[in-house]
């Protein structure tokens, strides 16, 4: 199971490249108002089939059971949703004098805006992970950009309602009746989602190609990419010393959840909320640049870390249970 997990992410990422090379080929197919229809078939039909699937894999009984965890929830949310974005922005001051391309740096700040995966291996994920973001991202991206979102406020939430909150309830109404079918033939929700989002991220990137106006320097693109990695694994280790602190109250288990709970970005969620926040905007590929960046990034970090941070968490719970009195 985990094999089918690990080639599905690797051929995702391999999507992604493909998506956006198909679209510097042929721009003309997935523009707005070409042959593929995206400012219908992307804006409307896609975004809510990726949220009606969330809903339908979303195990609402593991989620509810979670939440007793309230103090991991919490400490999850405030970084990710608070400590996270309001980080970035003051690093961006310092950026922003610098040559990086600006739209990247923008880019870079949604990213601090995304709340974690939706759907993740990690039921505390999908715990921490779920409709807050749909509310508190958007006005994150309204705080931190302002008047770079072209679309108005009450467009930008009825838009989210419509195609974001909506499918997600009638997934989770469907999930009810169909429950046990769902559970012997388990669909590929994964695939679905992974293939509605390429559609995507391919005609984001063909209304870039086909604006001879923008352009990307390869300079401004290994910086972010490199500022990205050092963002990961700065805030990856913050996590850990916060929930290892004497008095934290966290077990080794929970550092584990916190470390890549609050760290994650999610893709799923990030891309049609972008599309939605800023449509019709010409630099949306560009902002969206460093979430694609790093979603693969975070992927193939905790690839790295895992067996590290496993051996860690089974050596402390280990010393745990020799340091409680036998009766």
């Amino acid at each position: 199971m985990r094999l089918l997990e690990r080639m599905r992410k690797d051929w995702f990422m391999i999507g992604i490249v493909l998506a956006i090379a198909g679209a510097k080929l042929e721009p003309s197919i997935g523009v707005n108002g070409g042959p593929l229809k995206p400012e219908i078939t992307v804006s409307y039909i896609a975004v809510a089939t990726i949220f009606f699937n969330s809903g339908l894999s979303l195990k609402t009984e593991e989620l509810t059971s979670a939440l007793v965890h309230l103090k991991l929830h919490l400490f999850i949310q405030i970084f990710t949703l608070a400590f996270f974005p309001a980080t970035i922005w003051l690093f961006l001051q310092l950026l922003s004098i610098t040559p990086i391309n600006e739209w990247l740096l923008k880019g870079l700040q949604t990213v601090g805006c995304m709340p974690p995966p939706v759907s993740s291996a990690v039921i505390l994920t999908k715990a921490v992970g779920g409709n807050e973001g749909i509310v508190i991202t958007p006005l994150l991206l309204l705080l931190f950009l302002g008047s770079s979102s072209s679309v108005p406020f009450t467009s930008i939430f009825s838009q989210l309602f419509m195609t974001v909150v909506v499918p997600l309830i009638i997934g989770q109404i469907v999930r009810r009746y169909i429950k046990d079918w769902l559970e012997r033939k388990k669909p590929p929700f994964g695939a679905i989602s992974s293939s509605v989002l390429l559609m995507i991220i391919y005609t984001t990137f063909c209304d870039t190609f086909s604006n001879p106006n923008i352009d990307l320097d390869k300079f401004s693109l290994v910086l972010i990419l490199f500022i990205i990695f050092s963002i990961q694994l700065s805030f990856m280790l913050l996590t850990f010393i916060f929930s290892t602190r004497n008095n934290s109250g966290f077990t080794p288990a929970d550092t584990v959840a916190i470390i890549f709970c609050s760290t994650h970005k999610s893709l799923t969620l990030g891309i049609p909320m972008l599309k939605i926040v800023f449509a019709g905007h010409e630099h949306l590929s560009l902002i969206s640049v460093p979430l694609l960046i790093y979603h693969p990034a975070q992927i193939l970090l905790g690839s790295v870390l895992v067996p590290t941070i496993k051996s860690w968490m089974v050596s402390r719970q280990k010393g745990v249970k020799l340091m409680r009195p036998t009766v």
